[in-house]
């Protein structure tokens, strides 16, 4: 049986967590069967001995995949590499703990058949409950400055856990600039300018404690925010007068080793959609298929058909 979905999990540090997380997501993966179920781990930059645990606890799972970067760069950079290294049609993220109930995960499944991005969603009667008075108050603080920045009125943008269609994932992990905490608002920030509207699911949680922000991540954070309005969102492409077959676009991308690439198609063209790191690639391929290479940004992308290579 061939992989469907993909749940993405990155993870810093993590010992601890892990271990009542899979208890808890456990359920979901035999209701689904774990042959056609991947769970792609990001580590991210652990100094402990998160590596180690997850083959422990995850090593049992026929389709466990683990990468890693070198050095923590943060959740948002964690993220990107997972959704490039997916292979599922359907691709979640969820945190290493499993805060929202993975319960939910079927519901979230379902609707990705109609839709290419439905976020989990805590708020409850407008707000979201937290286990204090304060981080209520900060919550509906948050909330409001991402709205202005972004735009974006979906009252819960960092709820954990997220669904969407992979070749849609990939399009924002290309285009995705914030390594931080900020690349969920990110997120719905560049899903408006793709004309995408996000279909949020409710879910239920439990405020785990130990996934918090430092003081410092917290500005961080903030600054991350007021630069997404003014951030030039484009990345390396080819474009390609053609309707290029999946076959022939995967053999390329092997042979360059290049993972995590998008191709955009219309009636009589493609656009084949890199990472910015990958110009060098976006040349050799040019060359294979007698295309060009520029930049596009997200707007480019309204009304083609996506699909993940």
């Amino acid at each position: 049986m061939s992989v469907t979905r993909s749940i993405v999990i990155p993870a810093f540090n993590e010992v601890a967590r892990l271990s009542p997380g899979f208890d808890r997501l456990a359920p979901v993966l035999t209701q689904w069967g774990p042959d056609s179920t991947e769970v792609v781990f990001v580590d991210d930059g652990s100094t402990d001995a998160t590596m180690a645990t997850i083959a422990q606890i995850y090593g049992h799972l026929p389709h466990l995949k683990v990468v890693s970067q070198p050095t923590n760069l943060g959740k948002g950079a964690a993220v990107r590499l997972g959704w490039a290294s997916a292979v599922g049609a359907h691709v979640f993220t969820m945190d290493a703990d499993m805060a929202i109930d993975p319960r939910h995960l079927p519901e979230i499944d379902a609707a990705l058949g109609t839709h290419a991005f439905v976020p989990g969603n805590r708020a409850s009667g407008g707000s979201i409950r937290y286990d204090s008075w304060f981080r209520s108050v900060a919550g509906v603080v948050f909330h409001q400055v991402v709205a202005h920045y972004t735009d974006t009125r979906l009252r819960d943008t960092q709820c954990g856990c997220k669904g969407f269609q992979l070749p849609f994932a990939r399009l924002l992990g290309l285009f995705g600039m914030i390594d931080g905490f900020a690349y969920d608002a990110e997120l719905f920030y560049l899903a408006r300018r793709l004309a995408v509207a996000p279909f949020p699911a409710t879910v239920t949680w439990e405020d785990v404690s130990g996934s918090t922000v430092s003081r410092r991540g917290s500005v961080q954070l903030l600054r991350d925010l007021r630069a997404i309005p003014r951030t030039t969102y484009q990345t390396a492409a080819v474009r390609v007068e053609q309707e290029l077959t999946a076959a022939d676009l995967r053999a390329s991308a092997i042979s360059m080793r290049q993972r995590g690439l998008v191709v955009a198609r219309w009636p009589g063209r493609s656009i084949i959609v890199f990472p910015r790191d990958g110009g060098l690639n976006a040349v050799t391929m040019a060359k294979d298929f007698d295309g060009t290479v520029g930049v596009v940004s997200p707007e480019g992308f309204v009304g083609a058909t996506l699909e993940a290579i």
